[in-house]
């Protein structure tokens, strides 16, 4: 029945992966542990166990709280379209799309929303910790706030802040954002955490005893760099790295302006014998991949224009030339097919816009979105597939005759004659570790023999031992109330 909430001095300090370390070294207290973010801007969503989405983060705190997934723990989701605008999910479900003007005004509707959520399940487990978003020392977004203080305030959470010491200046960042911050925000800080050092933290004892005689405020510990935090989803598509080159076969990724879902890509990652590479723009498609993936977009039109744009149209054509394989994912199949009706102008104005041509198939934006978690099978091998749709829009086409998989009796997806180009609705199938295996052993790629699973669970234990080495963990908890 307490509560702690985790803000960052700004955007992307790490406040993701702390929270799943302190959930998960609470959850061995014994403690009854849910996560929770008030609002949360990311294109990497998961589809819940009831049948909503929220950001990909809270999905893995929930994991390292051993609970599934629920609405609730991310009520306010914000979706980029575009570079001013975002569809806004509330409880799971898309209330409107708005631009971030209109969404100033929005706000404060969604505080009885947010405290709503917060409340059940503050209800139903001992200790919820809270996640911010962005900064609290963003003061010109105070008025209506929901994400950091004014969530703080309004549901009398106290709040541990974290500076990013990897990017420099972290004495300012704290004691900065005392500076800026209204004297009644202040009073709800309980201390403060440093992140991301590299090297002896005792090599900052100074520096962290100024912050401390400077705020006030209590230090609950300097938490080196966690070197297996590419093993866990990311939220930010910046944090999109290629997987280290050691002479494996290269895959290719697309790096869309509004890339989404792309934990897709983590199992690939980690396979031993592939060279994950992210195609950012300006960048051509490297010539000796033997496999592109067009992944997930928010703005399947959009992301298709941006394609043209890095002249990565082109590059598809010589890869294909060449014989490499090609797939599409969710958006990135709606890209292949012939034509992205958009009647209704739900991606921007009402048209039609060309597809790549890769598969006679064509997408026709509707309203509805689908949302839902899915056991397929492969059609080419019978293999078992665990997934999850979420997209809008209904594909139709003579490809669909040769289908991906087969989802309740139904044929989903569509493959080319040659059965080099291939698309999907199925997120995250090569979670999947037999099915991945066959897919990349279907491309003369050997699989490592990994349970990706495993991995990330493994992952998530090392993260509350280096929470647990470098945080006062009672401290934090004994804050909470």
């Amino acid at each position: 029945m307490t509560a702690i909430m985790i803000q960052g001095c700004g955007s992307n300090v790490g406040k993701s992966m702390l929270v799943a370390g302190l959930c998960r070294a609470a959850v061995r207290r014994g403690l009854r542990v849910a996560p929770f973010k008030p609002q949360n801007m990311s294109n990497n969503a998961a589809v819940t166990a009831d049948g909503g989405e929220i950001g990909r983060a809270q999905a893995l705190q929930a994991m390292a709280c051993g609970l599934e997934p629920v609405t609730d723990m991310n009520p306010v989701l914000l979706k980029p379209e575009s570079e001013r605008g975002a569809q806004v999910v509330v409880q799971g479900k898309r209330l409107t799309t708005a631009m971030a003007r209109d969404y100033a005004r929005l706000k404060p509707q969604l505080m009885g929303a947010v405290l709503d959520s917060f409340q059940r399940l503050r209800a139903a487990h001992d200790l919820v910790i809270v996640e911010g978003a962005g900064s609290p020392a963003e003061v010109n977004l105070r008025a209506g706030d929901i994400a950091n203080m004014g969530f703080a305030r309004a549901a009398d959470v106290p709040v541990v802040l974290v500076g990013d010491i990897d990017r420099g200046g972290v004495i300012a960042q704290v004691v900065g954002t005392q500076a800026v911050i209204d004297q009644d925000d202040a009073a709800m800080v309980a201390g403060f955490i440093i992140n991301k050092f590299r090297g002896d933290p005792r090599l900052f004892d100074d520096g962290y005893d100024y912050i401390a005689a400077r705020t006030g405020w209590r230090g609950f510990g300097v938490v080196p760099w966690f070197d297996r935090a590419h093993l866990l989803p990311a939220e930010d598509a910046q944090d999109l790295a290629s997987a280290p080159t050691g002479g494996g076969v290269k895959v290719a990724c697309l790096a869309f302006s509004r890339i989404a879902n792309f934990d897709d890509l983590d199992p690939l990652a980690s396979e031993p014998n592939v060279d994950l590479v992210i195609v950012r723009a300006g960048a051509a498609i490297p010539g000796d991949a033997r496999l592109v993936i067009l992944p997930g977009s928010k703005s399947t039109r959009g992301d298709l224009a941006f394609l043209r744009a890095q002249g990565w149209d082109i590059d598809l054509q010589a890869h294909i030339r060449r014989g490499g394989h090609v797939l599409g994912i969710c958006g990135g199949y709606q890209m292949l097919g012939q034509l992205v009706r958009d009647p209704d102008g739900i991606e921007g104005p009402a048209g039609d816009m060309a597809g790549l041509g890769l598969l006679e198939v064509e997408t026709t934006m509707t309203p509805d979105k689908r949302l839902t978690r899915v056991q397929a099978q492969h059609a080419a091998t019978g293999l078992e597939v665990a997934g999850y749709e979420i997209h809008i829009g209904r594909t139709t086409g003579p490809d669909r005759a040769r289908p991906f998989a087969h989802v309740g009796g139904a044929q989903e997806g569509a493959i080319s004659p040659d059965g080099r180009i291939t698309g999907t609705y199925l997120h995250g199938l090569f979670a999947s570790d037999r099915f991945r295996a066959q897919y990349l052993a279907g491309l003369g790629i050997a699989a490592g023999g990994l349970n990706h699973g495993t991995l990330v669970a493994q992952a998530l234990d090392a993260l509350a031992d280096h929470v647990e080495a470098h945080i006062d963990v009672a401290g934090v908890l004994a804050a909470a109330r």
